[in-house]
């Protein structure tokens, strides 16, 4: 059964969300999810899953539908993901962020700032991505 389905307020975020656009050549050994801040731990037999919690402002923003296998899962966009590497860079690696950031401008015809500033405001980290920003974009 998909981790959608087991565990339904799930946002699949940072690295497995980089991996899902193609920003990272990182192979995850579990499956990244957001959580609301004081949400119960979830128990998945079977699936490796690294939990983060998101304080609600940070968790509501930036949340996309997809469909995978006929499921619909809830994940972050690839701005939203991007800051979020930036917030967490101490747990995933600031490599991590740089090169997502990186391959988001290569692989992307009109780059976001807008958006990504935005994110970067949500989750309070504009004045470490900024210049990352200005030197990648």
């Amino acid at each position: 059964m998909p981790i959608a389905i087991r565990i339904p307020r799930a946002v699949v975020c940072l690295v497995s969300a980089l991996v899902h656009y193609g920003l990272t050549t990182q192979v995850p050994h579990a499956v990244d999810i957001a959580l609301p801040s004081h949400a119960q731990v979830p128990k998945v037999d079977g699936v490796p899953l690294r939990v983060f919690w998101y304080p609600e402002s940070s968790f509501r923003a930036g949340a996309d539908l997809i469909s995978v296998d006929d499921v619909p899962v809830r994940i972050y966009s690839p701005e939203k993901t991007i800051a979020d590497c930036f917030k967490y860079r101490n747990k995933i690696g600031l490599d991590i962020a740089i090169e997502a950031l990186r391959a988001y401008r290569e692989r992307t015809r009109k780059p976001n700032r807008a958006a990504l500033t935005k994110f970067s405001q949500i989750n309070r980290v504009q004045k470490v991505m900024r210049p990352y920003l200005e030197a990648v974009l």
